[in-house]
């Protein structure tokens, strides 16, 4: 079997920071304020196409609402320590000490997640890394997972999609693959359980016992 992951809010605890860039972003540009939960929906999107999900009826720039978030981002990311769930790094060694093939399609940029992956030490576990600007389309278009399968010879029938929002759900099921989706992460269980994934795990180390 294969494993293809998300990044934030499956791999990595980093919903704090981007919430309050989301926060930071809608005072700046004096749009309506959204809940927590609202903020979260969005993560998982790329940043260049968030704004419109975000506020679908209010027709505002997505370059701006991202050039907006990037400079938040990069302001409020500093002295911060987000952590990877538990079980994660452990459970991605023994992945792949067993010669299961590892990869990520996230829609975070590439350069931003090479950097995360290496503060943590992990990025040769993966044999390749998507990112938002990897790919023409995003979440929840297949077109990342697709790009892996191609360039690796996966099947998709062997591929475990694992995330914790439903367009990684439904990324994984358009690309013909299986897929799981984590509890513990930004999604919420009714979006995710309507996304239709093959299993739903409470803890990271769960992938063990699929």
């Amino acid at each position: 079997m294969n494993y293809l992951f998300d990044f934030d809010g499956t791999l990595m605890d980093t919903s704090g920071v981007i919430i309050a860039t989301i926060k930071a972003t809608i005072k700046e540009m004096g749009l309506p304020d959204k809940t927590d939960d609202e903020c979260c929906s969005i993560i998982g999107i790329r940043t260049d196409e968030a704004g419109n999900y975000l506020y679908p009826n209010l027709g505002i720039s997505n370059a701006e609402f991202a050039t907006v978030f990037r400079s938040n981002y990069d302001r409020l990311k500093q002295g911060t320590h987000e952590k990877t769930f538990p079980g994660v790094i452990e459970t991605l060694d023994k992945l792949r000490a067993e010669n299961h093939g590892l990869a990520i399609a996230s829609s975070r940029k590439l350069s931003s997640l090479r950097d995360y992956l290496d503060c943590l030490g992990i990025r040769d576990l993966f044999v390749m890394i998507v990112g938002a600007d990897s790919v023409t389309k995003g979440k929840p278009d297949p077109e990342p997972v697709l790009t892996i399968l191609q360039t690796l010879g996966w099947n998709g029938a062997d591929t475990l999609v694992v995330g914790d929002a439903d367009v990684d759900i439904l990324m994984g099921n358009a690309a013909g693959c299986k897929t799981c989706t984590v509890t513990y992460g930004n999604g919420s269980c009714i979006s995710l359980e309507a996304a239709n994934p093959d299993h739903m795990i409470d803890t990271f180390s769960d992938i063990l016992n699929l």
